[in-house]
């Protein structure tokens, strides 16, 4: 494990729970949260992660129990028996900041978690971790659940969440609110789409977000269908971008030059692109995050080939550029450092390695394999050893030595 400090392995969380105040005029969050957690191995206590607010009342299994927060653990005495699951009811009160993330990303500045916005409103961001928080989490990429949020506002306001019929990991939910207005839309094959706006502040960003159909029609033409029952995109106050599932967080541009909105449009097919890489197949681990980010890098590259009409050989000289810089400053992406959360190793590396996949398949071999990964494991969480394997069994031949060259060396591959 990348990162021991958060996350607790021993406990599966199945369902949460969260029913949630928020007091805009003194950025105030209060609630409880339910959640239905199975024991993997027999304990004393329940330990999720959770921090900077304070606990009212605890439950377990409906009777009062003593929780503790230190360290960013809420710790509660329970006796925890493999397979028997076990309701815990958490009321807490306070107000929510964001925390640190081990990263030199330009992004890292404004932190991960509940951000409290000046105008009253909030926003998350969290990945590799933040749902913290806002409410007690398991924050293992490995531990996916199912949601029931209910966020109470005040007249004017909005709050904006993704529940989901498909399980996620904590950081793939998203809370926003604001004075937002949503705009709805229809997708390919009749899919749902709503984007939420905020009008005035968010009218130039419209346009992009509606060719969010166009994006997912190409998408499915190489990756087959959408894997979830709806989509659209919430706008915040981020300076990044996230693909929180089902429902896209795409944060506002600081200025809207030609070249700016290229870039949004470029980052809105990056984050629907995660909904088949990273969100319906999620990596296990944080240290094969290559496994989403260089998927959904490479197909970033693809669509500005389709738009901007340069041919593979500019990729190609464009990719091994940056595998070379970015191997030097950060190493290989099947090995990434714990203090560089998401270097741009793993985005444009593990690109690069799937650009010489598809060079050695083919386009037809190489996304009949993109489609019949998501499709096969569709909602579960997948490794480097699952992904070769996969690789061997739909094509006949091994590529192994091609992609652990492209994860583990140290300088760019031959």
């Amino acid at each position: 494990m990348l990162y021991p400090e958060h996350g607790n392995p021993g406990l599966d969380v199945l369902h949460h729970t969260l029913r949630l105040d928020w007091k805009p005029d003194q950025k105030l969050l209060s609630g409880t949260a339910v959640a239905r957690i199975r024991p993997v191995v027999p304990a004393t206590e329940i330990s999720l992660d959770f921090t900077g607010l304070t606990v009212d009342t605890v439950t377990v299994d409906g009777r009062p129990a003593t929780g503790t927060v230190r360290n960013g653990k809420l710790t509660v005495p329970a006796t925890l028996v493999p397979d028997q699951p076990v309701t815990l009811a958490v009321g807490y009160h306070g107000v929510p900041e964001q925390i640190s993330r081990p990263s030199r990303r330009g992004d890292a500045k404004e932190g991960v978690g509940l951000r409290p916005a000046a105008n009253g409103g909030a926003w998350t961001m969290q990945e590799p971790w933040g749902a913290m928080t806002w409410y007690p989490a398991n924050e293992l990429i490995s531990d996916k659940a199912l949601y029931d949020i209910t966020v109470t506002v005040p007249p004017g306001w909005t709050a904006v969440t993704n529940d989901s019929a498909a399980p996620m990991p904590a950081y793939l939910v998203t809370l926003a609110i604001d004075h937002y207005t949503p705009v709805r839309d229809t997708g390919p094959h009749g899919l749902p789409l709503t984007y939420w706006v905020v009008p005035g502040a968010d009218d130039k960003l419209l346009p992009v977000l509606r060719k969010s159909p166009e994006l997912l029609t190409w998408l499915e033409s190489l990756l087959g269908p959408y894997p979830f029952e709806t989509a659209g995109a919430v706008v915040n106050g981020s300076v990044s971008a996230m693909e929180t599932q089902q429902l896209v967080s795409m944060g506002r541009p600081l200025s809207w030059s030609v070249l700016e909105q290229k870039r949004y449009e470029d980052t809105l097919l990056h984050e629907y692109a995660h909904q088949w890489f990273g969100d319906a197949v999620t990596p296990t681990t944080w240290a094969d995050l290559w496994l989403n980010e260089g998927f959904a890098q490479y197909l970033e590259y693809k669509y500005q080939q389709k738009k901007r009409g340069y041919d593979d050989a500019t990729l190609e000289q464009v990719l091994r550029s940056y595998d070379a810089r970015l191997r030097r400053e950060l190493g290989p992406p099947g090995k990434p450092s714990p203090a560089d959360f998401a270097g741009s190793n793993v985005y444009q590396c593990g690109a690069a390695m799937l650009k010489e996949l598809n060079d050695a398949l083919g386009d037809d071999r190489f996304w009949s394999l993109m489609r019949a990964w998501v499709a096969g494991h569709r909602y579960t969480n997948q490794d480097r050893a699952a992904f070769i394997a996969f690789v061997t069994a739909h094509t006949g031949e091994d590529h192994s030595k091609l992609i652990n060259a492209w994860l583990d060396s140290p300088t760019t591959p031959e």
